[in-house]
């Protein structure tokens, strides 16, 4: 389940926390302290950007052999917000506005694409081309992060990260130290058959400094796995990482996700795969733009 890029992860985008006062601390509660509230808010009209920077090893070895397949991408992931409900609930457009991307395979020369001054993508690219500048998918999501709609174009981007756009907040206020989750279902296919299996995605609160909150996010897959060849399969469900927000500004600044992690035994006992992964995003720019005309698809 290699991937070639991640156009867009993730999440971030709007998110603004309130805060509200918690009770005055006690003898029993010597922690307690200030408590936030964690929400969605956007404005209709509203454009938002981040950088998007992706780097990814993957060692694959069966017997003897031993390929090494090294990506690295940057490109700039934009919503653009069409309507804004009473209760906070957003439509938006998700898109990637440009991507430059290289690739390098053991015994192979490198490839190179870069949307801006590349006219014809190279063989194998082509997917990844045609869905820079065109809208990926129309998104409604509540002010907690959850997705209500997902409309997506018929354009494969060759990308899952689609399916992380959005960190899911907490139901009530948070202090330091304090956590919520997120289940949900992975598809993998063991000996021919498809099966789901239950991934816990955690969140906690780790710091709030100068109005900046550190937010720790963390995978565990809590289906018994006995079988390589399915480990290998979730391997990328591994990731954890870090969410700084700034909450006066209502904003996530900046995303690390983070894997390394090896299977061993996935393709026969002389195999193994090894993911060594990095992706970052930095949020670069929001702003009220001028509506595109309804009909028209920009491309780059």
């Amino acid at each position: 389940m290699t991937r070639n890029i991640a156009l867009g992860g993730t999440v971030l985008l709007g998110l603004v926390a309130a805060t509200s006062a918690a009770a005055a601390p006690d003898s029993q509660h010597p922690s307690a302290a200030t408590k936030y509230t964690l929400r969605y808010v956007f404005r209709p009209g509203e454009t938002l950007r981040w950088n998007v920077l992706h780097r990814s090893s993957v060692r694959t070895t069966m017997s003897d052999t031993t390929q090494v397949a090294e990506t690295l991408s940057t490109s700039v992931k934009v919503w653009r917000v069409q309507k804004v409900a009473p209760d906070g609930t957003v439509t938006f457009e998700h898109r990637v506005e440009d991507v430059d991307m290289q690739q390098d395979l053991t015994g192979r020369q490198r490839v190179r694409y870069n949307s801006r001054s590349d006219k014809t993508p190279p063989a194998g690219f082509e997917n990844l081309s045609e869905a820079v500048g065109v809208t990926l998918a129309v998104v409604s999501m509540d002010n907690k992060g959850k997705i209500l709609e997902r409309r997506r174009s018929p354009v494969k981007a060759g990308s899952k990260s689609e399916a992380e756009m959005t960190i899911p907040l907490p139901e009530t206020p948070v202090a330091i130290g304090d956590t919520w989750s997120y289940p949900y279902d992975q598809g993998v296919t063991s000996e021919k058959a498809y099966k789901k299996i239950k991934i816990l995605q955690k969140f906690t609160l780790d710091d709030v400094q100068n109005g900046v909150a550190k937010i720790h996010v963390e995978n565990e897959v809590l289906s018994p796995v006995q079988d390589p060849a399915v480990e290998a399969q979730l391997i990328e469900c591994g990731a954890s990482g870090t969410v700084r927000l700034d909450i006066d500004a209502g904003r996530i600044l900046e995303r690390q996700m983070d894997l390394d992690k090896r299977v061993i035994g996935f393709r026969g006992e002389a195999s193994s795969i090894h993911y060594l992964t990095r992706f970052t995003e930095k949020f670069v720019s929001a702003a009220v733009e001028v509506a595109q005309h309804p009909g028209r698809e920009e491309k780059k």
